[in-house]
């Protein structure tokens, strides 16, 4: 008994030991709550107050359950597989298949993932006539989901429009489809044990019964159903050991509800809440940055997380003119800390938004720095650009069979196999390419592949004469690509990264030295024979490589190339030394000794999305709460003046999340000042123009003794400081719109605004 318990610390001891009642364990970063949940379990055991038959332990990951039975078979001589330790979908699987009879299952019912289950919506809309324009199928996908998520079958959620009521009478067909097929879905699963539990007494009596103890890892992160499902149950008997921290809710946006802690210590009546504050991860200083950090939240459990480890160093923070500089100082503290002796792979670069990593993927290729992209894909291999690419790729060569049959039905155009295999035996039996072998084709079949082959012509034609990224800005709006993501519930990030595609060729043109104005395809002029010969003594004329590469590549050509080099090399190969780049989302439950959280902007962190609700601002601090806390020894913060986002250019303001950090904590690598540098920006970004009043980067304006410029920080007695983004208009009619961070975006009118200079 002795060895099990010799390492705790006072709080975890008195969290293991607790009686057999309901309590909430508020369990810090770091904190070893995974320690105590497991010695909780070992410990109940060895006393003899349950059989390992008898716990019921919910994790959120198979991961996270795989190291709990590990960790109980290090700790006693018990044989752990038939203990019932799993996910919430994993356990409910297990009773239903169990009980499938009760359950209405089949007894060999499949489990769909979120594909197959794509895949059985739209059967369901084709089989029905149903438009997928105007009810796209991952729409339907996700009201499906989120009804289940709350516990409402089809017939119990509320109708409140024809839009709406369609969506509801999907729903009701789509459950008679997977009956019949015997199929369930992820968010069944747990719903579909609900309801057999709630409607069957003796089987509720019995589990309940069994599991006298149930304990709940991240309780944070339960949904409506999954707080349900646990207190039916638990019932009247059952001692619920709950373990997290609301300070690091973050999944709203999943279903998640934080006020699930209050409400399971009002409902359960707690009378043991334990706090783990020690901290095993961290250093002071970035310790105090996240307490100070996370205490401007309201309704809080409460806790302050502390260590013996001593202060370590301050918080660098960074404050660069454009993100191109960002990632650059990035890249030069990372080399740093490499020569230090660091290994790549103990750090990590957070960011809030997947868009962001593609200047810093670019920083990285082009130094050599091996990378890995964590809980995602390297931006060139991301689906979204992997489309666009091909539409570029069939624009520079017609012929290119590979580009032509990834995008000839993407998005969906009614081009399906039984034309694509009359176009194929066509190009086989004349020798040709696909594209050319179109007009072989008659039917409905030859009708769509021509319509096809008219918007890439119309697009090649349309920007034959444009810069490369207008090119590809025509592209993405001809293609459909664009308007297809922004259809999809959840396909906002995949906008965001096609937008940053047209960033990428503007960067790119920039640095190969291509002129920012010249066309994207090759001109007449640049035919094979333009490039200029070197001749020999013996008379032998040689193309200089280096020449020809220069006149024989058109832009385009140059960035597909680029492209295609960037998706493969630098790829970090399996157990290599790579750093780590992820959302701030993935990065929750992982460590590193040094960590990088860029775009602390207003707008950006916290996001613009939820920076006018306080709810939303609320969960956006935890989840800066959450980056500070990944970082072990060293860590280091950065915000921009200016940022290509979404295919425009930001002002920005720095982020209050700075503003909210404790002093003592930090190191300003750069002078903290209220105004912002804008002419160190690259002389490229300016534009001269002898019009007041036209919005172009630098351009200012004379009012009463006041000279404005795009660009400049500002005070306004009502909405505190601001950056001007935009002048319109001239003289007393000249207005400006301001971004004044947590108010947003405010015009005003020049001639009678109280602004002043900062």
């Amino acid at each position: 008994m002795q060895n099990l318990l010799h390492n705790l610390n006072p709080e975890q001891l008195a969290a293991v030991t607790l009686p057999a009642q309901s309590a909430l364990i508020l369990a810090g970063a770091g904190s070893g709550k995974t320690r105590v949940l497991t010695t909780r379990i070992a410990w109940l055991i060895q006393t003899g107050q349950i059989s390992p038959a008898g716990i019921l332990a919910v994790t959120f990951t198979n991961k996270a359950a795989k190291e709990m039975l590990t960790r109980l078979s290090a700790m006693l001589p018990i044989n752990t597989r038939g203990m019932w330790v799993g996910t919430f979908h994993g356990l409910c699987n297990r009773l239903l298949r169990a009980h499938h009879r009760d359950a209405g299952l089949p007894q060999t019912f499949q489990i769909l993932d979120s594909q197959d289950q794509l895949s059985v919506i739209k059967r369901l809309l084709k089989a029905n006539n149903i438009d997928d324009e105007k009810y796209p199928p991952r729409n339907l996908m996700y009201f499906i989901n989120s009804a289940k998520d709350q516990g409402l079958r089809a017939k119990d959620v509320d109708v409140h429009d024809d839009f709406n009521g369609k969506f509801v009478e999907l729903y009701a067909l789509y459950e008679q489809q997977c009956q019949r097929e015997g199929v369930v879905d992820f968010a069944e699963l747990l719903l579909r044990t609900y309801e057999m539990l709630l409607h069957n007494q003796p089987l509720r009596e019995h589990y309940q019964a069994r599991f006298k103890h149930v304990l709940v890892d991240e309780f944070q992160d339960t949904n409506d159903l999954q707080y349900k499902w646990l207190k039916l149950l638990a019932g009247q008997q059952g001692a619920v050991f709950a373990v997290g921290d609301d300070d690091q809710s973050i999944y709203a946006f999943r279903g998640a509800n934080v006020g699930n802690m209050l409400a399971f210590e009002r409902e359960f009546h707690v009378e043991n809440l334990i706090k783990l504050e020690q901290n095993y991860r961290s250093y002071g200083y970035i310790l105090d940055a996240a307490n100070v950090l996370i205490a401007h939240n309201s309704k809080r459990l409460g806790k302050d997380l502390r260590t013996d480890a001593g202060h370590g160093e301050q918080i660098r923070i960074y404050e660069s003119s454009s993100d191109l500089q960002e990632a650059q100082w990035i890249i030069e503290q990372v080399q740093d800390l490499i020569r230090q002796g660091w290994l790549r792979s103990e750090m990590a670069i957070l960011y809030r938004s997947n868009a962001q990593s593609r200047v810093i993927e670019h920083a990285l290729f082009s130094c050599g720095i091996p990378y890995r992209v964590y809980g995602g894909q390297r931006f060139f291999e991301r689906a979204e650009i992997k489309h666009a690419i091909a539409y570029l790729q069939l624009m520079d060569n017609l012929h290119n069979d590979s580009a032509f049959l990834r995008v000839v039905n993407f998005p969906t155009r009614g081009i399906g196999a039984k034309s694509l295999e009359q176009l194929q035996d066509a190009a086989r039996q004349y020798g040709i390419s696909l594209y050319a072998a179109v007009p072989y084709v008659t039917g409905k079949a030859g009708a769509s592949l021509g319509a096809f082959i008219r918007l890439i012509e119309s697009a090649r034609f349309e920007s034959q004469h444009l810069p490369l990224s207008e090119m590809v800005q025509v592209v993405l709006d001809a293609s459909g690509l664009i308007a297809h993501y922004r259809a999809e519930k959840e396909g906002a990030d995949r906008v965001e990264n096609l937008e940053q595609l047209v960033n990428a060729a503007t960067l790119f043109v920039s640095e190969e030295g291509f002129g920012v104005d010249a066309p994207a395809f090759l001109g007449p002029q640049s035919q094979a024979g333009g490039a200029p010969a070197i001749v020999t003594g013996d008379g032998t004329e040689i193309i200089d490589a280096d020449a020809a590469l220069a006149t024989l590549m058109s832009p385009l050509s140059a960035f597909l190339s680029h492209a295609s080099l960037e998706a493969g090399d630098n790829q970090a190969q399996a157990g290599q030394d790579a750093l780590q780049l992820m959302t701030v989302h993935s990065a929750k439950g992982l460590e590193f000794d040094g960590v990088f959280i860029t775009g602390l902007e207003e707008g950006l962190f916290p996001h613009e999305n939820s920076a006018n609700e306080d709810s939303g601002v609320e969960e956006e601090r935890r989840l800066m709460y959450v980056a500070i806390t990944r970082a072990r020894k060293r860590l280091f913060m950065s915000f921009s003046q200016t940022r290509m986002l979404h295919g425009q250019m930001r002002y920005n303001m720095r982020s209050r999340f700075l503003d909210e950090l404790p002093e003592a904590s930090l190191k300003w690598l750069s002078a903290k000042v209220q105004t912002h540098d804008w002419f160190a920006r690259p002389k490229a970004a300016w534009v001269d123009t002898p019009e007041a009043g036209v919005n172009k980067i630098g351009q200012s304006f004379n009012q009463q003794g006041n000279s404005w410029r795009v660009g400049q920080s500002v005070a306004h007695a009502k909405f505190g400081e601001g950056v001007i983004v935009n002048i319109e208009g001239s003289g007393s009619t000249s207005r400006a719109h301001i971004n004044f961070g947590k108010f947003g975006m405010k015009l005003l009118d020049l001639s009678i605004a109280k602004l002043e200079k900062i």
